[in-house]
């Protein structure tokens, strides 16, 4: 893996970003300002975190950290599209929610790989003896 952009979940949640961005933008008022501003930030989150987690990789414990931040945002944006497509029923809030649910569930798949499989370096002055 080259880059952050290598992630399965970096580039599902970029795409979902993008998707929930153009639905939140075109919500009535007041849930564009609203609730579509707090979707629009979770929701960036998801994505934003698992970039920083990627670039402190080199120490697990600060990916997994981000890694878990994401999947915070994660389920904070799922809880807004639920709460959407209850008020919007007629709209894509129910799908954007089964597919962040979706995420949700592979960020934590990849938070159990990266506890159970990821090497880390140690600090080139360290001995052991």
């Amino acid at each position: 893996m080259k880059s952050y952009k290598d992630l399965e979940i970096y580039q599902l949640s970029f795409q979902l970003a993008v998707e929930i961005y153009k639905l939140s933008i075109n919500l009535p008022n007041p849930d564009r300002f609203e609730t579509g501003s707090q979707i629009r930030r979770s929701s960036r989150s998801v994505k934003d975190n698992i970039v920083e987690g990627y670039g402190r990789r080199k120490y697990k414990a600060d990916f997994l950290k981000f890694l878990v931040f994401s999947q915070a945002s994660c389920l904070e944006a799922t809880s807004q599209a639920e709460f959407l497509m209850t008020i919007h029923p007629d709209s894509s809030w129910k799908e954007i929610a089964k597919d962040l649910d979706l995420l949700g569930i592979k960020i934590y798949n990849f938070i159990q790989y990266v506890e159970n499989n990821w090497k880390t370096r140690k600090p080139e002055n360290q001995t052991t003896n």
